[in-house]
């Protein structure tokens, strides 16, 4: 039986994964900051949308309100989807405080208490019969106890994966650390895709690397990727590679 995949929005990606993200599947994509992670997963989404795939945006470290008005810089206007029941944000950073957070349709009271969390976005996945769903960052639920990091990225798999959604779970880590953004994690993600910011020479390069993939062969290389007005752009005929401060380019 073939494997069903989707489409990722990302230019270039698809290719690297031979065709897309095997459904189901929850990636974990890992970066420090300034890589672009929160605009891969919102581009994952938007792409979706186009497709009339409902999705969520979990919401754990900016304001909903900050959201929208970043994705609308590239285009990407979620407000009529979101009127036509096909895209929801899951406001996990106000804890409701605050008069635009009022107008918020799915709000975890207690940030910090993960299944409170789960709970709120379980209701909004069936309410929207949601796709795709992107958690930016799923490292904010175990920052401060990284003993817990496996625990919960399973608890999430089980309920995502369980409802049928392909996700993608945002991780930190520091600019200096090639982790994944705690203990276990990497173990189990179905997919691990890190995004690297490298500075060679006083000029910064931007690097993806597919570490993981369950269910599909996938690039074993380093690829450049660009950001651009209209979203992420990577280049799957082009591979890069980094080594004690130099940059070779092929």
């Amino acid at each position: 039986m073939p494997i069903e995949r989707v489409e990722s929005g990302i230019p270039g990606l698809d290719e690297l994964l031979r065709g897309g993200v095997p459904k189901r599947n929850v990636v974990l994509l890992s970066g420090g900051p300034g890589t672009g992670k929160s605009i891969f997963g919102q581009q994952f989404l938007y792409h979706g949308l186009l497709k009339k795939q409902s999705g969520i945006l979990v919401a754990l470290e900016e304001h909903p309100v900050q959201i929208r008005i970043n994705m609308a810089q590239f285009g990407w206007d979620v407000k009529k989807y979101e009127s036509e029941g096909l895209f929801a944000i899951v406001d996990s950073f106000t804890a409701g405080i605050g008069e635009a957070a009022k107008h918020e349709k799915y709000v975890v009271r207690a940030v910090d208490d993960v299944q409170a969390l789960i709970e709120v976005l379980r209701k909004a996945i069936k309410d929207l019969g949601a796709e795709r769903v992107v958690i930016d960052s799923v490292t904010t639920l175990y920052m401060t106890k990284p003993a817990v990091a496996r625990s919960v990225v399973m608890l999430l798999k089980r309920v995502l994966s369980g409802l049928g959604c392909t996700s993608i779970l945002v991780s930190q880590v520091s600019v200096t650390e090639r982790g994944f953004g705690g203990p276990g994690v990497e173990h189990v993600a179905d997919g691990i895709i890190r995004l690297d910011l490298d500075e060679i020479n006083g000029r910064l390069y931007r690097s993806i690397l597919i570490y993981k993939m369950r269910g599909t062969a996938h690039s074993m290389s380093r690829h450049p990727f660009d950001i651009t007005d209209k979203g992420i752009i990577v280049y799957p005929d082009k591979t890069i590679s980094i080594s004690r401060g130099r940059l070779v380019e092929e």
